[in-house]
């Protein structure tokens, strides 16, 4: 595992030039400029991707999440330019690289693995927010949710806050390092405080789970309390949750199986619309607190012909963060 800076040759190679349009590929700056110093760099946000499925096999489920990355790149670096979002707000800062990774189906040496990227993540995370930056994450496991919020935490020097758009609350055991224990994990060792989940489904939350959480008095509320039952509006949930996390510095957490259809480790028919995905971070972004965004789970390889779509989804999720947060 090695993280790879970005370089113009790369972006280059995503975006479309066309007379009289100016893309925010032809302006965004990138990481094999600034890597020696991240801080002399201009732009606010920081774009890294994490393309790997070792997390989500280490927790007995499908891979595919290493296919989002190049989806996402060949969509977003095609955006217009505007008064609204340009490039030289954006350092698209580069990727980790897996293709040293030994193959393997055997969970020990896959949660060995997901150790091991912990490490690599929570270092690059806490590099770039001591620079002042704000990461967006693109790709992977969810598992990377945990060394966002470490890498945050020792960068700002006490645990953060995080709100999460998810069917499953992934705070499952501490019985090693997977997708579905990252928030788990962050809780137990101090560099998470307060945790809000939005939108879990019921059906796939063991009751072991549901009563750690409640007994822990973790914030959270069901998409059976939203959709079927109507005790709260979609809006009116997402406020709630922001009300619980704001106080103080907090990620946004948006696992691409929430939404309804969409390409996904853990697809589901049933789930929120893009639409109301995009409400959800422009909501989340708009605050002077926020402080990353990620985007894990999204798995166009698990559905033919599906790249352009989570790319452009992918996409829209990151101008929509970038516009709300950037007025602050």
């Amino acid at each position: 595992m090695k993280f790879q800076l970005t370089n113009k040759e790369i972006v280059k190679r995503f975006t479309s030039s066309r007379s009289l349009e100016l893309k925010l590929g032809e302006k965004i700056l990138v990481g094999a400029d600034y890597y020696e110093n991240l801080k002399s760099c201009e732009a606010k946000y920081v774009i890294i991707g994490i393309p790997e499925d070792i997390g989500p096999r280490a927790n007995c489920g499908r891979g595919g999440s290493t296919s989002a990355w190049e989806p996402f790149l060949s969509k977003f670096l095609n955006i217009q330019e505007s008064d609204l979002i340009n490039g030289n707000q954006i350092l698209l800062y580069g990727y980790f690289d897996f293709s040293d990774v030994k193959p393997t189906d055997e969970l020990a040496e896959l949660r060995e693995q997901v150790f091991q990227l912990d490490l690599l993540v929570s270092d690059k995370i806490c590099e770039v927010v001591k620079a002042g930056k704000i990461p967006i994450v693109i790709g992977g496991g969810h598992n990377n949710s945990y060394g966002i919020i470490k890498g945050a935490s020792l960068a700002k020097g006490k645990a953060i806050n995080t709100c999460n758009l998810d069917p499953h609350a992934d705070y499952r055991p501490l019985e090693g390092r997977h997708s579905g224990n990252g928030f788990s994990y962050a809780k137990a060792e101090g560099f998470l405080d307060q945790y809000s989940m939005l939108g879990l489904h019921e059906n796939y939350n063991s009751q072991e789970m549901m009563e750690r959480i409640r007994k822990e008095n973790i914030h959270f509320i069901s998409f059976e309390d939203i959709f079927l039952r109507e005790k709260i509006s979609f809006n009116a949930a997402v406020s709630e949750c922001k009300s619980r996390v704001k106080s103080g510095s907090y990620g946004i957490e948006l696992d691409m199986d929430s939404i309804e259809n969409f390409p996904s480790s853990a697809q589901s028919p049933s789930g929120v619309s893009a639409n109301q995905a995009r409400y959800f971070v422009y909501q989340m972004a708009y605050s002077k607190n926020t402080c990353y965004l990620h985007l894990p789970e999204a798995a166009p390889s698990l559905v033919d012909n599906s790249s352009d779509q989570v790319g452009k989804l992918l996409a829209y999720l990151v101008s929509d963060f970038v516009k709300a947060n950037s007025v602050f």
